[in-house]
This record gives C-alpha cells, sequence and structure tokens, in this order.
C-alpha cells in the first residue's frame, strides 16, 4: 500500500490504518484546536524563521498536492526558536485544501475548518538527513499557516502561476528565487504540540506550530488549487480537493500557546 494511498473512497484517510498501523497511535496529527484549552507556557520563545530565496530550486506535483522543494544542505533557510531546540532546516512547503470554500484545512479550531492549509516542513540538523530526522521523535518541525477568504495574496499568486506547467501528477518545473517569509502572517503568536506527519507514512516525529493569524487567499485563487489533478496525464480528469486529513485524536497530549487568549 505504500504507493497506493490517497484522498479517495478506497484508499483514503479511513483506510490508511491497513498499511499504516501507527495511524492509530498516540500522537497523531492533525487536531482540532481548541483555544481555551490551550495552556499559555510563557517558556516558549519567539519564531525564528530565516529563509533564503535562493534556496528555492523547483515545484512538483506528487499526485497528493504540489510541493516546493529547497535546497537543505546548508543552514541559509532555518527555522529556530519557539518550542523547539537546535537549527531546523527548511525542506519543503505544501497545502491542503478542499472542494469548497467552507473545507478544506487538516486542522481546525473550535471545529471550524479554513479552505487551504500552508504547512512549511522542516528537519532537526542533529541528524544527517531528511530521512533520519523523520523517523525521530524530535526529527521534524512543521509550521502550518492557515489560509481564509478574503483580499486575493499577491505573494501567493507566484506559486499558484506555476501550476499550469505541474497540472498533472509527476510533473515538475523548476521554482527559484521566492521568499518563502512573505507567505507567513504579521504575528507569529501559535499553538504546539506533539504529533505527526499527516500523510502516510504517519510517522510520529513532528513538533506542530501552528500560526493563530491566518492569510488571505481569494475564492479566485482558491480555484486555482482545484486546477491541479490527482491523476497522471493521459488518465482523465481528477480534480485535485479535499487533499486533507481529518482530525485525530488528542489522547492527552497538551496543547501549549505561546500567547494569552
Amino acid at each position: 500500500m505504500s504507493h497506493g494511498w490517497g484522498y479517495g473512497a478506497d484508499n483514503g484517510p479511513d483506510t490508511w490504518e491497513e498499511g499504516y498501523p501507527i495511524a492509530t497511535g498516540p500522537r497523531q496529527s492533525p487536531i482540532n484546536i481548541v483555544p481555551r484549552d490551550a495552556v499559555y507556557d510563557p517558556a516558549l520563545k519567539p519564531l525564528k524563521l530565516t529563509y533564503d530565496p535562493s534556496d528555492a530550486k523547483g515545484i512538483l506535483n506528487n499526485g497528493h498536492s504540489f510541493q516546493v522543494d529547497f535546497v537543505d544542505d546548508t543552514d541559509s533557510s532555518t527555522l529556530t526558536g519557539g518550542p523547539i531546540s537546535g537549527v531546523y532546516r527548511l525542506k519543503q512547503f505544501h497545502c491542503h485544501w478542499g472542494s469548497s470554500d467552507d473545507q478544506g484545512s487538516e486542522h481546525t479550531v473550535n471545529g471550524v475548518r479554513f479552505p487551504c492549509e500552508l504547512h512549511l516542513v522542516h528537519w532537526n540538523t542533529k541528524y544527517p538527513s531528511f530521512g533520519d530526522a523523520a523517523k525521530e521523535p524530535d526529527g521534524l518541525a512543521v509550521v502550518g499557516v492557515f489560509l481564509r477568504i478574503g483580499a486575493a495574496n499577491p505573494r501567493l499568486q507566484r506559486v499558484l502561476d506555476s501550476f499550469e506547467s505541474i497540472k498533472n501528477k509527476g510533473k515538475q518545473s523548476g521554482f527559484g528565487d521566492f521568499d518563502t517569509r512573505t507567505l507567513l502572517p504579521p504575528s507569529l503568536e501559535y499553538w504546539t504540540y506533539d504529533g505527526s506527519l499527516t500523510t502516510p507514512p504517519l510517522l510520529e516525529s513532528v513538533t506542530w506550530i501552528v500560526l493563530k493569524q491566518p492569510i488571505s487567499v481569494s475564492p479566485a485563487q482558491m480555484e486555482m488549487f482545484r486546477s491541479l489533478q490527482f491523476c497522471a496525464e493521459g488518465e482523465g480528469v481528477w480534480d485535485m480537493v479535499d487533499n486533507f486529513r481529518p482530525p485525530q485524536p488528542l489522547k492527552g497530549r497538551l496543547l501549549r500557546a505561546n500567547f494569552k487568549i
């Protein structure tokens, strides 16, 4: 099943446990964030995200989402501070979205889903590589950013304009000179918890950092997300929509915040 998972009725999240028993593990993601239940932790540090635009190297349709990849053999694009220790390098970013503007994000807030969620994936440089880090409890840190319907987002448009060249599964294109920090909201207040990858192999190696403040996206821009295809060229039409995993049980985990309600 390692290559057969997806978001359809026969291979979607409800079936992932068959090939990945960890799907019912103690720290699965995403979760429903209940702000009133989050514990304010004054020891949590501010986030420091330093991204070098020249590290962006390409964009890919992997059949589940688009993915912007980065050169990650130096410490020029990193995440430090927040709930983590040490230096984490940016590996890639991708999004999850729905078939309509009232669904799409993986994390929910008080049960409410945003139309889209951006994930910036980083790995802990105390391990030799991303692959090694992904197997360790403190190996990965993912910054989640909600997208909320509003004004068109000119910084996001640069990404969306590249979709025509990666419309189908397996298509890839060059994508350089992009300042990832422009995709972040003005406020970096966040919730954090110990979690997992939200796609197979669902490894429980992620420190999640979910930003409280969304960024904007217009309805027309959301339609550009939905123009991507799950399928390869020549295999028909299968719009890439609803590529999100539902919230998983918290199972006693602590949700912390670096801000007071």
